[in-house]
């Protein structure tokens, strides 16, 4: 074929030449092209296949939205029904942060239109970090009216922002038991790592201490599912399909409220802890600690101030002494200590030891006081007990060795934890030479063998701790965990089901009944004898008490001849602990008591009149005496 060029000349075309050209831009047409299909083909795999599960509820959710129901929290009672804990009608603010753009801008909006506290936002933040992006979040708990109706007028502003009802938990009675119900609080992030998440859909509370805590798995429930129906805009339409919650099981305490709440009035401005056992199956009739707090300032969040005086606060209202405290037991540990001098032989009950006012080990210039500082004179068993006498118990605990005061001991439960199953109970300190050398590194002397023989040096206990030994005193050997739920009420069909009692455990099986009775009758006349002790509470008494008072020193007493303890001249918080532990009716025990208040001074003038008023109490309630 010939062609012209550009100056008119003819030539021939180079149709070879032209094939090529023409090959290589179809290739390259063609590279392209497929190119552009594999990147179609790998996004299109990217939204339907990879990202098939995102894109497939982002499309649902313009259509469908799940929220999680959570359920009901369980009602606490005391052990007559009264209600302790129950849950209240509230309104929240909740944000959903993967449904809204500019969250910072939605917040200021929130802020212009309602009361926002700085907590509030602090709040949110904290829990939007431990939050996944479509978990909604609260912003506010407790909106007022106003705030509600404020929000519905402005609601088409806030894509992604809901006003929820919700049942929130509020204690009705205030600081009442607050130590044995606890609270509820917010879920943090070292809870969230041990919760099962699907049982807490929707939650935002969980127990925090007390029975609160301890029968979580029982209050608690199950959460439930709603798919809503929304436009595009997110509002609701219609429900389409629920999954109801299961609620929480309503809870029985053994607390009496009404015993309760005289433990609590008899302490009165003291700082300390009252525990009230029923002896025949360990129920815990009172647990009182004082001083005490409002637990309904925890369920929303504490405010930084409230809390942190709380904290600094020296009485220390959150701490729990009827668990945690942990204090010498002084004399009251002197009946446990006789029946471990009269079962293992070391003595008998009609022993003498005579009481100079002090006494001294062979080889030894130092003086071990009595409390009496002109001593009692010639001391038995039941004597000793009844006056309370230093010397005769600093012999007896020499001559039985610390080795066999610590095992007999421990058969009471010192140096153990009580067993209630109550979060944060303490074991307390029940010393030994094995204990000590792990401590402290150091040997055991005879010196503290003494002083560990009337409750002092090492020795620490608690006053759930004392009470429970006593109970184990006034069953004679028979021990029974004490326990804070009697009963529980089923969410699914209403019955209230009693829970069964442990059997009883008996530590001291084959002992002579003839030193029980020695024992006990010595507790009886510390209280009805005209030289007990505890001879103040004894007035007009219709049943018999059996009890010990105890004092327990906050410091180490100088041991010079010339001093003596005054109280009026030093600062009360360094003044002795009272304690009292005592079991009635004597002779067929149903309550046992311990008593501790803190720089009280004497166990039988605050202590042991404390202990009455609280037994006074459950029998003006069950109308139970024994012969007087």
């Amino acid at each position: 074929m010939v062609t012209m060029d550009k100056n008119g000349h003819n030539r021939l075309r180079d149709q070879q030449k032209e094939k090529q050209l023409f090959t290589r831009r179809a290739f390259l047409a063609g590279a392209g092209v497929l190119g552009l299909m594999g990147l179609l083909g790998a996004r299109m795999t990217q939204l339907q296949v990879m990202g098939h599960q995102h894109y497939s509820t982002m499309s649902q959710s313009n259509r469908v939205k799940l929220v999680p129901v959570p359920p009901n929290r369980g009602l606490i009672h005391d052990r007559n029904g009264g209600v302790l804990a129950e849950n209240r009608p509230t309104y929240q603010l909740m944000l959903t942060p993967e449904q809204i753009k500019d969250i910072p801008a939605t917040l200021d909006g929130l802020s212009a239109i309602m009361q926002l506290e700085e907590r509030d936002l602090e709040r949110f933040h904290e829990q939007r970090l431990r939050s996944r992006r479509f978990d909604a979040i609260p912003v506010k708990f407790r909106l007022r009216e106003r705030e509600v109706a404020a929000f519905a007028i402005n609601r088409h502003r806030f894509p992604g922002v809901e006003v929820e009802a919700r049942l929130t938990r509020y204690y009705p009675q205030g600081s009442h038991a607050v130590h044995a119900i606890g609270h509820v609080g917010r879920i943090n992030e070292r809870e969230l790592t041990r919760i099962d998440h699907s049982r807490y859909r929707g939650s935002s509370h969980i127990g925090k201490a007390g029975a609160e805590l301890q029968f979580e798995d029982l209050l608690h429930g199950y959460s439930g599912l709603e798919r809503m129906e929304t436009n595009a805009l997110g509002r609701v339409i219609r429900p389409l399909e629920r999954q109801n919650p299961n609620p929480g099981h309503d809870v029985y305490l053994t607390i009496d409220s009404r015993l309760q709440r005289v433990a609590e009035e008899v302490l009165e401005d003291y700082t300390g802890a009252i525990v009230a056992i029923d002896t025949r199956n360990g129920d815990i009739l009172a647990l009182a600690s004082k001083p005490m707090f409002d637990p309904n300032l925890f369920v929303h969040g504490i405010d930084r101030e409230t809390y942190r005086h709380m904290q600094v606060n020296p009485d220390r209202p959150l701490f729990n002494r009827a668990l945690r405290g942990q204090y010498p037991p002084g004399s009251t540990i002197k009946p446990f200590v006789a029946l471990a001098g009269l079962d293992h032989g070391t003595m008998s009950g009609g022993d003498r030891v005579t009481c100079p006012g002090f006494y001294t080990l062979p080889g030894i210039d130092h003086r071990w006081r009595c409390w009496r500082r002109y001593g009692h004179g010639p001391m038995n068993l039941a004597d000793s007990i009844i006056q309370s006498c230093d010397v005769y118990f600093y012999d007896l605990a020499y001559r039985l060795g610390i080795d066999n005061m610590h095992r007999y001991l421990a058969g009471f439960g010192f140096g153990d934890r009580p067993g209630s199953g109550i979060p944060g109970e303490l074991a307390g300190i029940l010393p030994s030479r094995q204990w000590k050398r792990a401590a402290r590194g150091e040997g055991w002397f005879h010196g503290e063998t003494l002083i560990t023989g009337i409750g002092q040096g090492y020795f620490l206990t608690t006053p759930l701790q004392l009470a429970q030994a006593t109970a184990v005193l006034a069953n004679r050997g028979k021990v029974r965990p004490p326990r804070l739920i009697r009963a529980m009420r089923n969410s699914s069909n209403g019955e209230v089901r009693e829970l069964e009692l442990e059997a009883a455990e008996t530590v001291f099986s084959g002992r002579n009944d003839r030193h029980w009775d020695a024992v006990v009758d010595a507790m009886i006349e510390s209280v009805h004898g005209a030289r007990g002790t505890a001879r103040s509470i004894a007035a007009d008494l219709s049943y018999r008490i059996a009890g010990k008072t105890g004092t327990a020193q906050v410091f180490s007493l100088p041991q010079d001849d010339d001093y003596e303890y005054d109280p009026d001249e030093i600062e009360r918080r360094l003044r002795d602990h009272a304690l009292f532990n005592a079991f009635a009716p004597a002779k067929d025990p149903r309550i046992a008591v311990a008593v501790i208040a803190e720089n009280g001074g004497s166990g039988g003038a605050v202590a042991a009149p404390m202990a009455r008023e609280v037994m006074d109490a459950y029998f003006d309630i069950h109308g139970e005496r024994d012969d007087v």
